[in-house]
Order: structure tokens, then sequence, then C-alpha cells
């Protein structure tokens, strides 16, 4: 009985571990929704400035894998919300980028504006592309993989000090950036290791994209 009672107070913390990741999802996850939403019309998918919609405007927007890249936080916060003097070049307005760049200091809050940056410094800086959707990745992360990888990514689930193991830290971009998309996905569904299951079979090839897609996010 007092086994019982115990693996039922487990469970019971574990369903709070998963609810709290869902209401916190890694900065870059949240940035992703929206840029989706507000800048790859413009922008573009992989933020190259080659969107639909600037196309038909004949705009050129800024190629944000690698303009970000010299710019502080605070300098992009002032480009995307249009408040404040640019630093650099002395103007009033915003649009250091595009003369066409929007100011959207009344629609982000300032924690939306950390996300949004935190997934514009993803495209500046990432290897890979996305392969699926991180919404898919992260209901399947939270399901299968932080039991051992952690709430929060870090390798550090309550299953590692149970069976003694250390699995990669996904927040560390040292860690995931050594393979490549489709090795992670083998890794994955295959197994890799005295600990690190296969989920072939229980996972298809596009829950296993989406739940790599999720991987790269959480380093950002």
């Amino acid at each position: 009985m007092k086994k019982i009672g115990c693996n039922a107070i487990l469970l019971f913390l574990l369903t709070i571990t998963v609810a709290e990741v869902s209401a916190n999802p890694p900065p870059a996850y949240e940035g992703r929704g929206l840029y989706v939403s507000y800048c790859q019309l413009c922008h573009g998918l992989r933020g190259k400035g080659d969107g639909p919609l600037a196309k038909a405007m004949k705009i050129t927007p800024a190629d944000l894998t690698t303009t970000v890249r010299s710019r502080s936080d605070t300098i992009l916060t002032k480009i995307i919300t249009g408040e404040g003097r640019q630093t650099i070049t002395g103007r009033d307005r915003h649009n250091l980028l595009s003369d066409a760049m929007p100011e959207w200091k009344d629609l982000f809050s300032p924690s939306q504006i950390r996300s949004l940056i935190a997934y514009l410094r993803f495209l500046g800086n990432t290897k890979y592309a996305l392969m699926g959707d991180p919404k898919v990745g992260m209901e399947i992360y939270q399901a299968y993989c932080q039991v051992c990888h952690g709430v929060e990514g870090e390798g550090d689930g309550i299953m590692t000090q149970l069976m003694g193991m250390m699995p990669m830290d996904h927040t560390n971009p040292n860690e995931t950036n050594r393979l490549t998309n489709p090795e992670l996905v083998t890794s994955i569904l295959d197994g890799k290791g005295r600990f690190m299951p296969a989920w072939r079979g229980i996972l298809s090839q596009g829950e296993v994209e989406a739940l790599v897609s999720y991987i790269r996010l959480l380093a950002h």
C-alpha cells in the first residue's frame, strides 16, 4: 500500500511538471510562432528576405540570417518596436534594416519581443533548418523525452537519478549542433548507446522530424 501511494505521488508530480512545460515553452519556440504569423510574409520562412509579400510589394527586407548577428538585443528591440533613437545611425525611426519595416510596439509585449529575438538568433546561428512542426514536437517531447532529458531539456530528468545516466543537454547548442538533422532522426528512431531507447514503431518519421525541430529550438 505504501509503495502504491508513493507511485501515485510520483505520477502526480510528473503531471504537474508536464503542465508547467506547456505553460512555459522555450523562448525561441514562442518566437517562431510570432515570426510565422507576422514576419515571414516579408522576411521569408528562413529569414532570407524573400517572403511572398515582399515580392508582391517589390521591397527588399533584410536577410535576418546575416544582419541580426551583429546587433545587440537592445538594438533589435528598437528595430522591432520602433521606440528609441538608433545608436548606430542616430535616426529616430526604427527602420534601420528596411524603410518598409512596420512598428510592432503596440502589438507585442516585452516578453514576446524577447521570444521573437530568441528565434531571430536561431535563424542567424543555426546550421540546420527546422524539419517539421515544433508544436507537434513539443507535445512528443513532453510525452516521451522529458522524463530523461528534463522538463527544460537540460538532461536532468527524473530517470537520470534512478538509472545513473547523463542524457544529452538539449539546451546546449555545442552538443546538439554536433549532430545533423538526419543523425538526430536516426538516433531517435534506432536508439543510441546504453540508455537511449529506439522509438521506431512508436513514433512516425514525421513525428520524429517535428521532435528534432523542437530540440533545435530548445538550444535558443
